[in-house]
């Protein structure tokens, strides 16, 4: 047996055999006629797995995961919007890197649409080998409900910029063959402890157990809203929307978001005006207007409590 049949996926050497190529290494390169891009995994042991994917097919492609185990207990961590933009591209909208975490018992490909163009990162660890290595708090409804993994549940947290700094050394650092999947696995478990640090600070009690309509539902209340930055929301509109009662609906968003859903939509309301104000170069007014602000003062003071400086000042900086 290879050292590749121990330390890389299975689902990876699935989608070689596929696409008629083989990996190099733990790296699989999409061949041309295919699309562009690649496909890393490791198996570091037993316990724990990452799968670094950035490719762009030209079509779907469907590949069962063999590695799935329904009677293991599984916690993963879905890191998204995290890979370097080229110069060349278009600015990013609506996005900030984040992570989704949850327990085996969800899938989320079912509920965000998963298409040909990927780029993400995804360690799975297992719940028990997690639980071994410390006390669950038992202050923390969040941290006992993943390490337990008895029902589905899913969160997704902002990442911070030092999360962010993780990454970019986990996709950027030029470690060789011999030390990689060690630097790999040590930056995977720091990457997992600091995120699981940040789930204990979460203030519920009492989770709610997930369904996928559930889930489907309050992804579709969160795509509403960035699609309509420009108008605040109606928690009784979008409850109508999540065909679910409105107290529900704010329970669910903020045991997945870890914030109202106002204080969410003002985060990226923002970030869009951030936008307007760098890379349409729109002036600091027309962007509050764009943004559905009548105070302008108002909307100075909301904008300098999330992005640090006053639109006026962040915008002269983008110019320079």
């Amino acid at each position: 047996m290879g050292i590749d049949d121990l330390t890389v996926p299975h689902v990876l050497k699935r989608l070689a055999r596929l696409l008629g190529t083989k990996l190099k290494n733990t790296r699989l390169e999409i061949p041309p006629q295919f699309g562009s891009g690649y496909c890393i995994g490791f198996v570091f042991n037993e316990h724990i797995r990452m799968l670094i994917s950035n490719y762009e097919l030209n079509k779907d492609v469907i590949v069962q995961n063999p590695d799935i185990n329904v009677a293991k207990k599984t916690i993963f961590f879905k890191f998204q919007n995290i890979f370097p933009r080229a110069e060349t591209s278009p600015p990013l909208r609506h996005t900030i890197p984040s992570v989704l975490i949850g327990t085996s018992r969800i899938n989320t490909d079912d509920v965000i649409a998963i298409h040909s163009n990927t780029a993400t990162i995804t360690i799975e660890v297992d719940a028990d080998y997690l639980n071994s290595l410390f006390t669950a708090s038992q202050e923390s409804s969040v941290l006992k409900g993943l390490l337990q993994n008895e029902r589905p549940l899913l969160f997704e947290q902002i990442m911070r910029p030092s999360l962010q700094k993780n990454v970019d050394e986990i996709l950027s650092e030029p470690a060789n063959e011999t030390f990689k999947p060690f630097f790999l696995r040590v930056k995977a478990e720091e990457l997992i402890c600091r995120l699981l640090m940040e789930l204990e600070n979460r203030g519920e009690k009492q989770l709610l157990a997930l369904n996928i309509h559930d889930l489907q539902a309050i992804y579709r209340v969160k795509q509403q809203m960035l699609e309509h930055l420009e108008t605040p929301p109606i928690i009784k509109e979008l409850a109508f929307v999540a065909h679910m009662s409105p107290t529900k609906l704010k329970r669910l968003f903020r045991q997945i978001f870890g914030d109202s859903i106002f204080n969410y939509y003002q985060r990226f309301r923002m970030q869009e005006a951030a936008f307007l104000l760098r890379t349409e170069q729109l002036s600091v007014s027309a962007a509050g207007y764009r943004m559905g602000f009548t105070n302008l003062s108002h909307f100075s003071r909301i904008f300098k409590a999330h992005i640090g400086v006053n639109p006026k000042h962040y915008a002269l900086k983008g110019s320079n």
